[in-house]
């Protein structure tokens, strides 16, 4: 590889992800495993229902406990999202679910907090878990819609959640292709794979992208706001006129 092609590959890398990489080193280097405590707890807890749920007395607690489905009453899917954000899904690897919960969740830890970080996951997650019951209701013959039997579907795990999470973080760090590219990708996985899982990603980089957005809108009116507070400066005193000398 040449240096006329290393060159642009360098400074898309550094545009793109240099503000997130060095925040990310600097709080590594500095606290090390103190740096995502947050992270470190949602992985031993997922880890845990793991273990649990697939004893033979512990599978029912655990789905009472965190699985959401879109037949359930919205009240309880409300109780249940909490912690459904930590059992892993059935269907699925857990290692998967916990490479996704250790790097973009600690990420965003370290990024933004980790009260933000659980907040907009949790808007991503009941962004999908909202949806589905809109899909439904909607119906298979509408573009948006579901079919009937994604009603017993379990809606678990920590998928919508990341990529909601990935997307304000690219966000945050300005690199807009990256998030563009995220995008894109959660786009052609419903058109290769059409199910709910896809879809509710979609439904959460749609509500995280709105909140990034308002949140945009809300800090560009600021100074606007702050300028028409400011008190105008009070005019100068005009000088007095000397008066002759006798």
């Amino acid at each position: 590889m040449t240096a006329w092609t290393t060159t642009p590959l360098r400074r898309f890398a550094r545009r793109e992800w240099g503000p997130l990489s060095g925040t990310v080193r600097e709080a590594v280097v500095r606290d090390r495993l103190r740096a995502a405590p947050m992270t470190l707890g949602a992985v031993c807890l997922t880890s845990l229902f793991q273990i649990v749920q697939n004893t033979s007395w512990g599978f029912r607690p655990v789905q009472n406990l965190g699985s959401v489905k879109a037949a359930d009453p919205f009240w309880l899917a409300l109780l249940r999202t909490p912690l459904s954000l930590f059992v892993p899904a059935l269907d699925l690897p857990v290692w998967g679910a916990l490479a996704q919960i250790l790097l973009v969740f600690g990420l965003a830890e370290i990024c933004i907090g980790w009260w933000r970080a659980l907040a907009i996951g949790y808007v991503a997650t009941l962004a999908g878990t909202t949806y589905a019951r809109l899909g439904l209701a909607l119906g298979p013959d509408h573009p948006l819609g579901l079919p009937l039997s994604d009603r017993v579907v379990g809606d678990t795990g920590p998928s919508a959640a990341v990529v909601g999470l990935a997307l304000h973080l690219c966000w945050h760090h300005r690199a807009y292709l990256t998030g563009a590219l995220l995008i894109a990708a959660m786009i052609v996985e419903v058109l290769v794979k059409d199910n709910l899982a896809g879809k509710e990603h979609l439904a959460a980089l749609a509500a995280v992208l709105g909140l990034c957005l308002a949140v945009a809108a809300r800090e560009e009116r600021r100074p606007a706001a702050r300028l028409r507070e400011r008190p105008p400066r009070p005019a100068a005193a005009a000088p007095r006129p000397r008066q002759p000398h006798r």
